[in-house]
């Protein structure tokens, strides 16, 4: 079956439970609190499957210069199909106007995104506060 690409803020907490749980994220446990961000988010994307979740990515903005990569995801079953690279280049439509695309990478996934045309920042470092919710 053909993937099919949607920009939507409606979810079902199922299909974000499991593919969230799909790459191990902590996130697929707070099925109701990822329902509720996928709202707030102000650029969705997905990746479907029939009626599958695929994969997503999610973005937030300041409306004029800068976007925030928040969530870059892909199921396992979904990956090396070019699903991945057709979500940011999508969000990068969106926002090819903005001065700047930001992320955080993992390590591993460092050459997926400089593929995409991302490069790390000198001397740059993520920095976190995680709070776990039980």
């Amino acid at each position: 079956m053909a993937i099919v690409y949607k920009d939507t803020h409606e979810f079902k907490k199922e299909d974000l439970e499991r593919l969230f749980l799909s790459v191990d994220w902590s996130s697929g446990h707070y099925p109701d609190k990822l329902q509720t961000a996928m709202k707030n988010f102000e650029t969705v994307i997905t990746a479907w499957d029939g009626d599958r979740l695929a994969g997503l990515v999610c973005a937030m903005d300041d409306g004029i210069m800068t976007s925030y990569i928040h969530f870059l995801l892909v199921d396992p079953e979904y990956q090396g199909q070019g699903i991945g690279r057709q979500l940011i280049e999508r969000i990068k439509e969106v926002y090819r106007d903005y001065l700047r695309i930001v992320l955080v990478a993992y390590d591993d996934k460092l050459p997926f995104y400089e593929s995409c045309g991302f490069k790390k920042g000198e001397g740059d470092s993520p920095m976190f506060i995680t709070k776990l919710w039980t």
